[in-house]
């Protein structure tokens, strides 16, 4: 006799109603029965709500204390949750990496993995051409295409719904590359690109105006700053004067969001949010983060190797460390690590922060990647995507 998922309602419209449900609370319905369980994690479920563009907006971090798995944050539901991890061969710490989302999809590119097994210590890290995917329908990682040359510490951007990697090092380029692709989700393939004029290491991938930018981690330091710019519709390379706050002891994480505004967190000491006029190259600042107070400890303390991200109208800061001042004894200084998510909108002034749930499990302290994936945009059919260098 056949069971209706919901009593009292066709299964046609049973199925549309749970498949609004954002991700945040799939684990509630699975709780319901052994029924809806299945029905959650089955493939009609899945299809129906790619069919629709239903995936909801996803915000994904890696942290150095969650052992190598990915934590996911619903911000509907104001709940964070675990993701599968990734199928390695054996355990590691994954480095070097760069994260983007294309489409519906959350990609993993490149990087090194250092081996946490003990037989292993004395290996070299491991440069990696790999390339895993994240759906967010059927929640599983699959492995896409490689990229064409392994690389760690590279830039990395989606530009028109295709992503463009370019620079880093591997073990024959240990100074830099020059090597640039680009991958086809659609079609599952990397391309190799003409290379750049300059070789380029812990650099910067940045899309604006419908362009690839790639920042030297050097920006700032240098007397004459310039940044690569690959254009898709001539396919060349140029070499421009610029002006990025940053530098290789900053937070170089940068966030382009809705109508190409640009918001980057600079770290001098404090963390200030910087704009960039669309039309000009002066910087200005928007606020800063607030530093956070602890309940054991009276002072307030400046927080950092935090993950700044954006999803919406909205920047996120996660996690990172404090440096505490301990009075015992003859005193001392400990590092505390954080998993606390504080969250503003640019757009208000003055800035306005706010703390949403914080992250689970044993995600805190140091952000080793995050980003995020904005439903809307994709079923706008944007190349909408934030960017987070590792």
């Amino acid at each position: 006799m056949h069971q209706p998922i919901i009593p009292g309602l066709p299964d046609d419209l049973a199925l549309r109603c749970l498949a609004k449900v954002s991700h945040g609370y799939h684990g509630r319905l699975e709780a319901v029965s052994k029924r809806w369980k299945e029905f959650i994690r089955s493939e009609e479920f899945s299809s129906f709500k790619a069919r629709e563009g239903w995936c909801g907006n996803w915000l994904f971090v890696l942290t150095e204390g969650s052992d190598d798995q990915w934590v996911a944050y619903d911000p509907h539901a104001d709940i964070w949750h675990p993701l599968p991890k990734i199928e390695r061969e054996q355990p590691c710490k994954h480095l070097g990496f760069s994260c983007v989302c294309v489409g519906n999809k959350f990609l993993v590119i490149g990087g090194a993995y250092s081996f946490s097994d003990p037989t292993s210590s004395h290996k070299k890290p491991v440069i990696t051409n790999d390339v895993f995917q994240f759906d967010p329908f059927r929640k599983v990682w699959t492995q896409a295409s490689s990229m064409m040359t392994p690389r760690s510490h590279f830039a990395c951007s989606v530009v028109a719904g295709k992503v463009y990697v370019a620079g880093g090092r591997n073990m024959t380029n240990p100074r830099g590359l020059v090597i640039a692709e680009v991958y086809d989700p659609l079609r599952d393939r990397w391309e190799e690109l003409v290379p750049m004029h300059l070789p380029q290491m812990d650099c910067i991938g940045l899309s604006y105006k419908g362009k690839f930018h790639v920042l030297s981690d050097q920006v700032g330091l240098l007397d004459e700053n310039m940044s690569q710019v690959f254009c898709p519709l001539s396919g060349t390379w140029s070499v421009v004067q610029d002006s990025w706050p940053f530098s290789r002891a900053m937070q170089v994480a940068v966030q382009v969001m809705e109508e190409d505004h640009i918001y980057t967190l600079v770290d001098w000491g404090e963390s200030l949010i910087k704009t960039r006029d669309s039309g000009e190259a002066e910087w200005y600042n928007v606020g800063k983060v607030p530093p956070v107070i602890l309940p054991d400890h009276s002072r307030p303390l400046e927080v950092f190797d935090y993950g700044f991200a954006a999803l919406g109208r909205e920047l996120y800061v996660m996690g990172g460390k404090v440096l505490k001042w301990e009075e015992s004894g003859a005193g001392s200084f400990n590092i505390g690590k954080l998993n606390r998510v504080r969250v503003c909108d640019p757009s208000v002034s003055p800035l306005k922060w706010r703390e949403a749930r914080s992250m689970c499990l044993k995600a805190c302290g140091s952000i080793l990647g995050c980003t995020s994936l904005n439903e809307r945009s994709i079923r706008k059919g944007s190349s909408f995507s934030p960017v987070m260098i590792c």
